[in-house]
């Protein structure tokens, strides 16, 4: 249970929640039709490679 916790309190990092926004964000925009969805795959793509990429690096 306790880390479950640890786990969940890790989650609610900004960088987390900054990264969920603009997933979230960009996907609406594609469904829509206000963007073209190779140019939100590729914004979503490095905003998610930066965020994984960062949290491989803090453990490491």
């Amino acid at each position: 249970m306790n880390d479950f916790l640890k786990n969940l309190a890790a989650l609610v990092k900004v960088k987390t929640i900054v990264t969920l926004i603009v997933v979230v964000v960009f996907a609406v925009l594609a469904l829509r039709g206000g963007l073209q969805p190779d140019t939100v795959m590729t914004i979503v793509t490095m905003v998610v490679a930066f965020y994984f990429g960062t949290q491989t690096e803090q453990k490491k």
